[in-house]
């Protein structure tokens, strides 16, 4: 069995003196976890992140990067600086970027591509809307967003990144997709990617689910069959509440 891979994404929160404090308390609640701990944090805190995760198990992502690696776009970062200062992964085309800053699935595809050549790993992030869904249109949505990420991909580089299914609907609104309905969307992904890259590389890839993801409903949501962690918004800025999510096992 796959260990589970848990993101913490703490958004547009926290100060640097915040996330030591955080890690701090964090740290010794997770050390003996068989699963995957990531935070992902503000630019402005992934330095003193980095420093206070050394030592532990605790990996540090960005939120975004630009799909350029240099040049006149003011206020964004690149893949290469990411990675300078010791960044391991990265979130690429979370809903919020898509709907408030113009993400497309071809800036997606581009930032993934960027990101795979500078030896980041991706948690790239696809769902449908409430009206998409009950539209019955999800699966479609969800499965054409995977197919335009992975635009161009190797099967190697497919193994390297994390997809996250959102329903967006679910997203910091309190409301969880059933432990059913995100099976079978992630199943859904995963057929998708079989289909493109054959079983193996598909069975490989780390699915995870995120949408108001909290300790109440950790452990049916990732003891589904599909569904290898998740990406943790609000109960990820709590150390307490997080860690239970990471040992949701124990």
């Amino acid at each position: 069995m796959k260990r589970k891979v848990i993101a913490g994404n703490w958004k547009m929160n926290m100060l640097p003196n915040e996330t030591i404090k955080f890690i701090e308390e964090l740290t010794p609640m997770v050390k003996d976890t068989e699963n995957e701990v990531i935070l992902c944090v503000p630019y402005i805190d992934l330095f003193y992140a980095l420093l206070n995760a050394q030592g532990t198990n605790i990996k540090i992502g960005a939120q975004n990067m630009h799909y350029e690696e240099s040049g006149a776009y003011t206020g964004e970062i690149s893949g290469k600086m990411l990675k300078s200062i010791g960044v391991e992964y990265v979130i690429i085309g979370h809903s919020e970027r898509r709907q408030y800053f113009a993400e497309t699935d071809e800036t997606v595809n581009k930032k993934i591509k960027t990101a795979l050549a500078n030896e980041l790993k991706p948690i790239v992030c696809v769902g449908e809307t409430l009206s998409q869904r009950e539209a019955g249109k999800a699966e479609k949505i969800i499965t054409k967003q995977t197919e335009l990420a992975l635009e161009g991909l190797t099967e190697k580089q497919v193994k390297e990144l994390i997809i996250a299914y959102e329903p967006i609907w679910a997203i910091g609104t309190g409301k969880t997709a059933t432990k059913e309905d995100a099976n079978e969307a992630i199943k859904a992904i995963r057929n998708k990617i079989a289909k493109i890259y054959g079983q193996t590389v598909a069975d490989g890839v780390i699915i995870q689910y995120g949408g108001s993801v909290k300790s109440s409903n950790a452990k049916e949501l990732f003891e589904m069959s599909d569904i290898d962690g998740g990406l943790v918004g609000g109960a990820s800025l709590k150390p307490e509440e997080f860690s239970k999510i990471v040992n949701y096992n124990k």
